[in-house]
């Protein structure tokens, strides 16, 4: 089953639930271009997400869901609100949607949880996902260990659900590859921020486009959050904190309000500029349909050709 099958998108591609940039306006564009848009829930509250739905309802007539972040302080109450307005697919993150399935599935909901191992993907599909996203540690943001390679085949092997790839994927043949390795499709975060469309800082835009291969790291490992951004001052400084041993208190301290300040002022001393590791890879900005349309095309050309290449 090919992903579009599930979400009667054009493309079998999804658009990352990244907080504090995935808008209703956004997720939008996304749609308009052919992708799953998701509006993402986090550093929202009930209300302030339902206006980002209706916002996203004003601008397009195509699919789109909501990323819900589990740890969201008004989890119950967004689990609710997504059955008054309808949402029709929802990801989620950081925890077990177990408890809200019932109400979602009544509603129609498809449901995509995210997952960084086989464990959680078998604990998933027992409380009802209806596919999974196997999530490797190259993406952006909060991360697992196991790298989409490795995690996801053996997901696609664990269960009986549709499998959808994320992490580390920007081009053709990089979706080529997670669907040679059983995916139905993928989701895409990084590749997306260089888009016209996407609402982040033009700093924000300029520092992917100028980064190399290593450009990113990952902090929080030694408190159990583990997540992927640029490096920079702050990077820095958590990370030699963290190998001095320092407690949460002094290192959230760092990072507070660090998203906000790159997304929204452009910070990228300071602020949590966060990418996966394909960021090495973004060359300009560009419309986002064009983003999406040039990855679906080449995937399937380097799909059709595979037999052509010698082992």
């Amino acid at each position: 089953m090919k992903l579009s099958d599930l979400t009667g998108t054009k493309y079998s591609v999804i658009q990352g639930g990244m907080a504090n940039i995935a808008t209703g306006e956004f997720a939008a564009a996304c749609s308009n271009a052919g992708a799953l848009g998701l509006v993402a829930s986090g550093g929202m509250n009930a209300e302030a997400l339902r206006e980002q739905i209706r916002i996203c309802k004003s601008k397009t007539d195509k699919p789109f869901g909501v990323n819900l972040m589990l740890m969201n302080p008004d989890v119950d109450n967004i689990a609710q609100m997504l059955v008054e307005e309808k949402v029709q697919f929802i990801t989620t993150g950081a925890g077990n949607p177990g408890k809200y399935m019932k109400a979602w599935k009544e509603m129609g909901a498809k449901v995509f949880p995210v997952v960084a191992s086989v464990a959680l993907a078998k604990i998933m599909v027992r409380a009802g996902a209806d596919a999974i996203i196997a999530e490797g540690g190259e993406s952006g943001g909060h991360v697992g260990d196991m790298t989409t390679m490795a995690l996801l085949p053996q997901v696609v092997a664990a269960v009986d659900v549709p499998v959808i790839a994320a992490g580390g994927i920007a081009s053709g043949k990089q979706m080529a590859a997670a669907m040679m390795l059983g995916a139905c499709g993928v989701q895409v975060g990084t590749c997306l921020l260089v888009s016209n469309e996407c609402p982040i800082h033009e700093n924000y835009k300029q520092t992917l486009i100028k980064a190399k291969d290593n450009a990113t790291t990952v902090t929080g490992r030694s408190q159990g959050a583990p997540v992927r951004i640029i490096k920079n001052e702050m990077a820095r400084e958590y990370l030699k904190l963290e190998a001095e041993g320092a407690d949460r208190e002094r290192l959230e301290k760092i990072t507070l309000g660090g998203l906000r300040r790159a997304v929204c002022d452009g910070d990228m001393i300071r602020g949590s500029v966060m990418s996966g590791q394909v960021c090495g890879q973004l060359q300009a900005i560009r419309p986002v349909a064009e983003i999406v349309e040039e990855m679906v095309v080449d995937a399937k050309e380097c799909l059709a050709n595979a037999s052509t290449i010698a082992i």
